[in-house]
């Protein structure tokens, strides 16, 4: 056991299933371990490595702000703020923006926005569907409609109700004159990597304008491109009321941002919201520079062809392999939904020839990886995954 793991284990509260490897270096598609071993990552930090590890713009952009002004408080202005907040409404609808540090946080802003929204109109009842993931505090582990993430926290926050993600009768079912928003994934990431029906989000969004009701849509996973356009919902052809994002934002460096549409941006006023550490200096100055690259190096644009690789091949393995139940996903978010424990065995497998894949929901493979990973990188990936796929069979 090495030194690291042997202090972490020790000191660090264990709220983490660890794998016994310590990474120390990252750059690109690429991981390298305290002993050297290159690993392909195609999972890169959780959702956040949109545009790979430490990419040299936003290197050198954290390295300059660091050198001028790391964090001002928000009872001032913020040039870098402004400037953020003018690229995320450009990439979005006519709003506002709240700055904050997570996705837990800027869910919580958009929860907060709901019941001060609804309140004063008699509305305070959150829909929100089954095998959703929103978070992990209080208020956005009750939104999260999974009971594995609930247990032992009750009792939760009151007036939340749950259906099933896709199905309007559900939908219709709990949706009466009560509800002030409805929180929705376009595609639940930790659920199993499911995507939502358009006719499902149209009724979502005709429902909610027909009700004086907000819709609410998490993009913590999927903003910042991974399904090919900016913001998932962008597929669909609606807009939301309010729009939660994290990830990917800040290219490694922490931020939240909640996106509300101009129809509300006077819910919130001075006092009803605050986050210290939210679109500080460093954090806003990181974000800009991966906003940059995305439009500067076409990262969209470049995306699509692999999409489409990857998307033949997983389809191709579906075939071959009878033990793949379902291949989902889009741009290049994707889930392999395998028979039993075949999922967890797969990622093990893939961790033992130095690739770094996730799991979820028990039995799906989660593949996310960076959206510029070079061709070359994805296919070898590709190759290490039907490898492990044989060994399974």
């Amino acid at each position: 056991m090495s030194k690291n793991i042997e202090l972490t284990d020790k000191f660090v509260l264990k709220t983490y299933s660890r794998e016994s490897l310590t990474f120390v270096k990252a750059k690109g598609s690429y991981l390298w371990d305290e002993d050297g071993n290159k690993y392909l990552d195609l999972f890169p930090g959780w959702g956040v490595g949109n545009i790979g590890h430490i990419h040299p713009k936003v290197k050198s952009a954290i390295k300059d702000q660091v050198d001028k002004m790391l964090h001002m408080p928000n009872n001032f202005y913020s040039k870098l703020q402004g400037e953020l907040a003018e690229k995320l409404i450009s990439c979005s609808f006519p709003g506002r923006v709240f700055f904050s540090n997570s996705g837990a946080e800027a869910n919580e802003c958009a929860l907060k926005l709901a019941r001060a929204y609804g309140n004063p109109k008699g509305k305070n009842v959150i829909l929100t569907a089954k095998k959703s993931f929103h978070g992990r505090t209080l208020a956005t582990v009750t939104l999260t409609g999974q009971e594995k993430y609930q247990a032992g926290f009750e009792p939760l926050l009151p007036n939340v109700k749950y259906f099933e993600f896709n199905d309007i009768v559900s939908f219709d079912n709990v949706f009466d004159e009560n509800v002030c928003a409805v929180f929705i994934e376009i595609i639940q990431g930790e659920g199993g990597v499911r995507v939502a029906d358009k006719k499902f989000i149209e009724h979502l969004r005709s429902k909610t304008k027909e009700n004086n009701s907000l819709l609410i849509i998490d993009e913590v996973q999927t903003g910042v491109g991974r399904t090919g356009k900016f913001f998932a919902f962008e597929n669909y052809d609606i807009i939301p009321d309010a729009v939660s994002m994290a990830k990917a934002l800040g290219g490694g460096v922490p931020i939240g941002a909640t996106i509300v549409n101009e129809k509300f941006i006077d819910v919130l006023g001075p006092g009803k919201h605050a986050s210290t550490f939210g679109g500080n200096s460093l954090a806003c100055r990181a974000a800009i520079a991966v906003l940059d690259v995305m439009e500067n190096e076409k990262i969209l644009q470049k995306m699509r062809s692999k999409s489409k690789e990857l998307f033949k091949h997983l389809k191709k393995f579906k075939k071959k392999f009878p033990f793949i139940k379902e291949v989902r996903g889009m741009g290049l978010m994707a889930g392999i939904e395998m028979e039993g424990e075949l999922a967890k065995e797969f990622f093990k497998k893939a961790i033992d020839r130095k690739c770094i894949v996730n799991y979820t929901a028990g039995c799906v493979v989660r593949l996310m990886p960076a959206l510029n990973i070079k061709r070359k990188d994805l296919l070898e990936g590709l190759k290490i995954m039907e490898e492990i796929l044989y060994e399974l069979g």
